[in-house]
């Protein structure tokens, strides 16, 4: 059975992303055990105003119906054809569940399904993931592309 690690931050990215690979595990199998999927929630930060005025119950509470919500949209799409789906919770560091989740499941191949909004760098969910450093230049890079624009449309 092939086990497949998937972290998750969004569930319309992710399932685009991970719609070829399910066509692909279920075409490979054909006749074997299926895929063993688990799917890793990584539910966003709150804000430090927000942190200040909720209890750590409150969010805690919070960050599970978020999890749940967006595994519930994707776990449909991956339990056709007889393949299984793990529904876990990101805790932080990401590398160390990482490490926990293959110590558990023995040898998966690990995805990483997230979406980097803009401004965000997100960490890295092994040791040896590569690590891009923020472009610090594209809100600025957009501004003078817009003010370009803008010169040569009054012109």
């Amino acid at each position: 059975m092939e086990k497949i690690i998937v972290y998750v931050n969004d569930a319309d990215h992710a399932s685009a992303l991970l719609a070829p690979m399910k066509r692909q595990a279920s075409g490979s199998s054909s006749g074997a055990e299926g895929t063993r999927w688990v799917l890793v929630a990584c539910a966003p930060r709150m804000t430090r105003h927000v942190s200040k005025w909720v209890t750590g119950s409150v969010r805690q509470s919070w960050r599970e119906k978020w999890c749940a919500k967006v595994l519930a949209q994707l776990a449909p799409i991956l339990k056709t054809g007889g393949d299984q789906v793990e529904l876990v919770a990101a805790r932080e560091p990401l590398v160390q569940m990482t490490a926990d989740l293959l110590a558990k499941h023995g040898p998966a191949r690990v995805l990483d399904a997230r979406l980097a909004l803009v401004g965000q760098q997100l960490q890295p969910v092994t040791r040896d993931q590569p690590t891009e450093p923020a472009n610090r230049w594209a809100l600025p890079g957009a501004l003078v592309g817009m003010g370009t624009v803008m010169a040569l449309a009054s012109e």
